[in-house]
């Protein structure tokens, strides 16, 4: 089993980070040639996805409609000001699966891996392993 962390410092309130280089480069460094990586953020206010990664658009569609489906304006119970941003980390999700042969993630052709940021600027890590291999 191989397994790492990767830090990522956030610069906006609400973003999408493309990480699949990152996570390529740390992978690569494992000389594992096949199995299943895991990702997972241990953070409640941020979340992983995997989407198109080629059209910046979509990035930025999928952090308009967060903000227009979770209101910023609620009366929410949790005072701490950051409650729509833990609701968005739940739609997302937390982690990925992704299955990696011939020493390269299993992504499709458009396919990237981002690390969604909803309660920004901070500096976060995502943990990964493979398993399998």
């Amino acid at each position: 089993m191989h397994k790492g962390i990767i830090s990522i410092n956030t610069s906006d309130k609400i973003e999408l980070i493309d990480i699949t280089t990152q996570i390529n480069q740390a992978l690569n460094k494992t000389g594992c040639e096949a199995g299943i990586c895991y990702l997972y953020s241990p953070h409640t206010t941020a979340a992983l996805t995997i989407n198109e990664g080629i059209d910046p658009a979509v990035q930025q569609d999928i952090a308009a409609v967060m903000q227009r489906i979770v209101p910023s304006q609620f009366p929410y119970k949790h005072l701490e000001g950051n409650s729509p941003a833990h609701l968005m980390s739940s739609i997302i999700g937390a982690s990925e699966i992704v299955f990696m042969e011939s020493g390269a993630l299993k992504l499709g052709t458009w396919q990237r891996i981002f690390f969604c940021e909803f309660d920004g600027p901070r500096k976060r890590n995502m943990y990964w392993r493979i398993t399998g291999a």
